[in-house]
């Protein structure tokens, strides 16, 4: 029922938001070039990689595809870029793969390989699920790049603080997740943007 829903939700939304999604694509590519979007390889389910669509907010970097990983640094992040970023409209295209069944609405978020290898053994459970374009991490940590920023060691913070935090509440929602409580994740995002 979960992804018969989340197929519906997001290729609707997808058709309702096309206006947006197009002028958000010329944004961007008037502002910074082509492409508009950035696909980015993360890990999914049972530990399957796939490519995660977002708009493009920073300016092109070799490697960033595969994960690379600037914590806090903000000096590539366009015009554009930046009130996507706030907004959270740069997350968008993910509909896309929710609709390729890459991701759910709701789930614990995707993360790069290389953060998945930091803590294999937990990172182990939470693959048993769908990733998500939102859930309670992902709100709690809403404002994760200014805190990233703001850290003197942000990679270091982001190991030893962020990410530890984060899989505890993906286990939180593998132990208690419910179709209701996914409409309310859902509702509670809405209402944050």
């Amino acid at each position: 029922m979960k992804r018969l829903f989340d197929f519906f939700a997001a290729l609707g939304a997808l058709i309702l938001l096309l206006p947006l999604l197009l002028l958000i694509a010329l944004a961007v590519g008037l502002d910074s070039g082509w492409p508009p979007f950035f696909i980015q390889e993360r890990v999914g389910r049972r530990g399957r990689l796939f490519g995660i669509c977002k708009f493009r907010s920073m300016t092109v970097l070799k490697g960033a595809e595969k994960g690379r990983f600037d914590a806090g640094d903000a000096r590539r992040v366009t015009r554009v870029g930046r009130f996507l970023r706030r907004t959270k409209l740069d997350e968008l295209p993910q509909l896309w793969n929710v609709v390729r069944g890459d991701m759910a609405l709701v789930g614990p978020r995707p993360e790069v390989p290389a953060w998945v290898q930091v803590y294999p053994e937990r990172w182990q459970k939470v693959l048993e699920l769908r990733p998500g374009i939102t859930d309670n991490a992902a709100l709690e940590f809403r404002h994760e790049e200014e805190l990233l920023a703001a850290e003197p060691e942000p990679e270091r913070c982001y190991r030893e603080q962020i990410l530890p935090r984060k899989l505890e509440l993906y286990e939180h929602y593998l132990r208690n997740r419910s179709f209701g409580g996914d409409i309310q994740l859902l509702i509670k995002t809405i209402c944050r943007l």
